[in-house]
Order: structure tokens, then sequence, then C-alpha cells
């Protein structure tokens, strides 16, 4: 929703908000290309000086959770590290914070919340108090996945169209709190960046009340027993991989699905996929493998930067067709798919040619030393 706010003579403040409903879109705040990272801290409290607040437009912090059907904070630290990204303001006064709810381990009670017209009120109400509590810019809904199973969760045929209900009557709320408020309040998900999420969906009346739709291109390809190696975060399909999946795939997908390229955010990864036991053929791609954990330890950037890339017997290889870099090492018999700089930089490029909402990444304290959400400010002219 877009709220215009004037003043009568230093007197009096009086808002006109432009209402989103079933026939009418809801736009972005903003032109400019979004930067949205999602900040995962479980177990400690976030640092201040920890977050380049300036290289980013939207903050995701992840996750709440649902407990009888009401957002609640997730983790113990969550009050303080919520007052804390308030703070980040300072530096850069655009900065939108959000809370993402729900995620893979979480999204087990979303079909039930969405299932009455009276279980979807209740959090409804609660997402609203939850803006109150922690002066949120917005909720960020993240529930993998309508009418899949996901982590074994509940699931039913009409969790697409329950959805729809739960955004529409999610968007009224924020609408009337941001009059109250005076401030814009934005409403987000993350989806999923294949055909059967979309298949399973209402995208296409979901995106009327969302500001932004973050697509998850990544693990496209995962590790398992007896599996194939590919790139788990392409950009674009290539020919041998039998996934078929990509970023460029899922974008075209969800616009053909109804949703607006101003409202598409591809998401990147700050982190690798590993295979071990590779054939060793084609250095490792699209090769019978194993689901396993390499001798290096987490395939993180932050890791894999220092520690790996160049090193250890792990060459890195560049796949044009699909934009993407994989690490092999003959004598690990292990293969790497991740993002580094250079595809990032190609998918920042394509969000700018296909005029899509910006970038998203999963998750900020996964890089080494700010270089992937740097690549992604300089591809974007900001640096």
């Amino acid at each position: 929703m877009k709220v215009l706010f004037a003043w009568f003579s230093g007197l009096v403040f009086a808002a006109q908000a432009i209402v989103c409903n079933a026939h009418a879109e809801h736009h972005p705040h903003t032109t400019e290309p979004a930067i949205i990272g999602y900040v995962f801290s479980p177990d400690k409290p976030l640092k201040p000086d920890s977050i380049a607040a300036e290289k980013l437009t939207h903050i995701n912090y992840a996750f709440s959770n649902i407990e009888s059907g009401r957002i609640v904070n997730g983790f113990d630290f969550d009050d303080q590290n919520y007052r804390l990204l308030q703070t980040l303001k300072e530096r850069n006064p655009k900065l939108k914070i959000l809370s993402s709810v729900g995620g893979w381990t979480w999204s087990g009670g979303f079909s039930d919340m969405a299932l009455t017209e009276q279980s979807r009120q209740v959090f409804i109400d609660s997402a609203v108090e939850f803006v109150r509590r922690h002066q949120l810019d917005g909720i960020d809904i993240d529930w993998e996945y309508p009418g899949l199973v996901g982590a074994g969760n509940t699931h039913r045929p009409e969790d697409g169209r329950n959805f729809t209900l739960v955004l529409k009557g999610l968007r009224t709320a924020f609408d009337s709190l941001a009059q109250e408020l005076e401030r814009p309040l934005l409403i987000t998900i993350a989806s999923g960046g294949f055909p059967d999420y979309l298949a399973k969906s209402d995208i296409g009346n979901w995106q009327k009340y969302l500001d932004y739709i973050n697509i998850m291109a990544y693990d496209y390809n995962f590790p398992r027993e007896d599996g194939v190696t590919g790139h788990h975060t392409a950009l674009y399909s290539h020919p041998d991989d039998a996934s078929g999946q990509s970023a460029d795939a899922a974008v075209k997908n969800h616009m053909a699905a109804g949703v607006p390229a101003h409202k598409l955010v591809v998401g990147v990864a700050f982190y690798g996929r590993t295979w071990v036991n590779v054939s060793p053929k084609n250095s490792g791609l699209n090769q019978s493998a194993d689901a396993g954990e390499a001798s290096f330890g987490s395939a993180r950037y932050d890791n894999l930067r220092p520690n790996v890339i160049g090193k250890k017997g792990y060459r890195r290889y560049w796949d044009e067709v699909a934009q993407a870099p994989w690490l092999w090492s003959e004598k690990e018999q292990t293969f790497v798919s991740y993002d580094d700089p250079q595809s990032i930089a190609a998918k920042v490029k394509y969000i700018r040619q296909q005029d899509l909402g910006g970038v998203m990444f999963w998750q900020y304290t996964s890089d080494y030393n700010n270089e992937l959400l740097n690549t992604i400010n300089k591809a974007l002219g900001w640096r």
C-alpha cells in the first residue's frame, strides 16, 4: 500500500491510503531494485557492526514461529535482536525490517492456520500485534509449501486458495495499521522456485496483496544417495541437467502464473551443496554421486572462499551455459555447487535486464567479508 501523508499548517496530520483488494494490484514502495538479506541468528545476539546496513534495502529476520495459529518469537534472543536491527536505521533510514515467519522447519502450522475464517483472523491479529511489538516494517511469510508436504507437514489441496484469504485479510489489517502508524507496511513471501510449487499455488491471486515474492532459486539439485551432481543455484537450465530448473525458468514460470516482473525477487545462495563419491567424468558435473560431508566441512561461502577454493586440490570450473561455477577435487572425489561473485553478478545483470524487483539472499552471516554482498551492490551500480 502506498500512503500519502500531508501536513496542514503544521497542525493536522492526514493520511490517505490506496487500499488493495482482490481487483487492485499492490505495488512496491520503491522503483529501485531491492536487496533483501535474510539474517538468521538462532543462538546468539547480533552485533550492530556485523551488518552492513547501508548495503541493504530490507532485512528479513528469520525466523518467527507459529504456535496455536499465532506468530511468536522463534529464539531466545529475538527481542534483543529486533531492538538491535532497529538501530541500523540510524545508518540507513530507508532500511526496512521484516520478520520472516515459518521456514522449512516451522511450516507445519500454516495449513491449519489458513483453514477457517476464525483461524485466519487469529493469525492476522497476531501479525498486527507482532508488528507493533517489534516496530517492524512488515511480515515475510515463508510457507514451505502450500499444498505440499515439505518437512512432513500437514497440507491440504485447498491450501493455495486459503492462503489467498490469509493474504487478503492481512493486507486489509496492515493497510489500517499503516494509517495509524503513519508509515507503509510490507507483506512478502518466500516462494518455491520449482513447478510443483506453482501448480499447487494460487500465486496469481496472492501477488495482488504482496509487495515482493522472493523466489528461492536454489537447491535445484540436492545431494542424495545414488544421486547425480548438478548446479543447485544456476541462472539458466543446462540441457544435460535432468532437473530442468534454474532461476530463469522459475522467473518465467512465476510470470506465466500471473506475477508481474516488478514483484519478483531472485534468490541467490551464500552457501553450497556437496556431493561425494563422484564419478570423475566431466570434472564431476552431472555425474553419479552420493550425499555426504566433504572433508573440508561446511559448504558455506565463508568457509569455501578462504579455505577451499583453489586449495586442498579443489579446482574451480565455470559452466558458460548455466552461468554457474563448481568445485571439483579428483583426489577427494568431491563436487561442490555454489554461488560466487561471477555467478551473482550474472544474476544481477539478468535482474536488471528483466526489470525484476531485486535480489534476495540466504543468508547474511554465510558471506565472506561481505564479498558477495559487495558484488550485488557493485552490479547494481551502488558502489
